[in-house]
């Protein structure tokens, strides 16, 4: 089929991630079950049928269909997303003249900022935690803590994360060599104590699998970490600590270091490297939280501002 050709495409070419190939697909075979609800087999729709299958009208059906059955504007735009790539490569490869999805308005989003937590409730968990890396625990709890340190001291994704090998922490230079989307690498400066900590941890991952000499988290039987774990390790570390609100997510860490980044200082351009953004674009969103501290601030230290502004002159 021409879409098993694109999903190899993009994960040999583009080195786009196994869960985005996996996402790709399934919208995929969903809009093929939209087109073609009366086939049994969808893989053995032939080539014709699938070119035939992407032109506007059907695509807005998709979306409109989508969105009667209750999935938001930001999910359907995400669907559109997969099959204007899809339409892109038919292009690209002379099946098809010009992208249909071009032609197909997007429905709006709600705009959302981003959820992050303070500085304060993240000050008050590694308090808690600052001694864990005494070299005292066991392996299991020394790991969950240097993940919820690493996802916020490095901005790191979920994915990033879990495929995270020794080697590309550099010890000498004090730095993580990150390989993001695209194998896109990044550098990452890590502070004195945060290098100590990870020493520690280093030589516990060593005693506990000596026969492990390349990644850099394991689960309790010595395999490769997964992205169900980083998301429980998160939930279960966070959850019950003051300050904790909300969704307790690897992204939201994630956010919590660029906000808290911007808040003190640093520009959107360096905040757009940390992150591994590919445009200043998807950094810009962060200016949106930096307003919001600064509204607090104001109002906490304006004298006008205080008590309905009956305070100064």
């Amino acid at each position: 089929m021409l879409s098993d050709d694109f999903i190899s495409h993009i994960g040999a070419q583009k080195r786009y991630s196994p869960r985005t190939q996996a996402i790709y697909a399934d919208t995929i075979r969903e809009y093929y079950a939209f087109v073609y609800p009366e086939s049994k087999d969808l893989d053995s729709l032939n080539q014709s049928q699938e070119l035939e299958s992407f032109n506007p009208l059907t695509i807005r059906g998709f979306v409109a269909n989508g969105l009667e059955n209750g999935l938001t504007s930001r999910t359907m735009n995400l669907k559109l997303s997969a099959l204007s790539s899809f339409c892109g490569y038919l292009v690209k490869v002379g099946l098809m003249t010009s992208n249909p999805v071009h032609k197909v308005f997007r429905p709006k989003e709600e705009h959302r900022l981003p959820q992050f937590f303070t500085q304060e409730a993240l000050a008050g968990y590694f308090d808690l935690r600052q001694n864990d890396f005494e070299g005292k625990e066991g392996y299991i709890h020394l790991r969950n803590r240097m993940i919820i340190m690493l996802l916020y001291a490095t901005g790191m994704r979920r994915a990033e994360l879990c495929g995270l090998k020794i080697d590309q922490f550099d010890k000498g230079r004090q730095v993580f060599r990150i390989i993001g989307k695209g194998d896109k690498e990044r550098e990452i400066p890590i502070p004195n104590l945060i290098c100590e900590y990870i020493l520690v941890y280093l030589k516990r991952i060593r005693e506990e699998f000596p026969s492990n000499d390349s990644l850099f988290f394991l689960t309790d039987k010595g395999k490769p970490i997964y992205p169900a774990l980083i998301n429980n390790v998160v939930k279960d570390e966070l959850t019950g600590i003051e300050g904790f609100t909300g969704r307790k997510t690897p992204h939201v860490l994630r956010h919590s270091l660029a906000t808290h980044l911007l808040n003190n200082g640093a520009d959107l351009n360096s905040i757009k490297e940390v992150l591994g953004h590919s445009s200043l674009a998807a950094t810009q969103v962060y200016t949106h939280n930096s307003f919001e501290q600064l509204k607090k601030t104001y109002l906490t230290a304006h004298p006008r501002a205080k008590n309905g502004g009956k305070n100064g002159n």
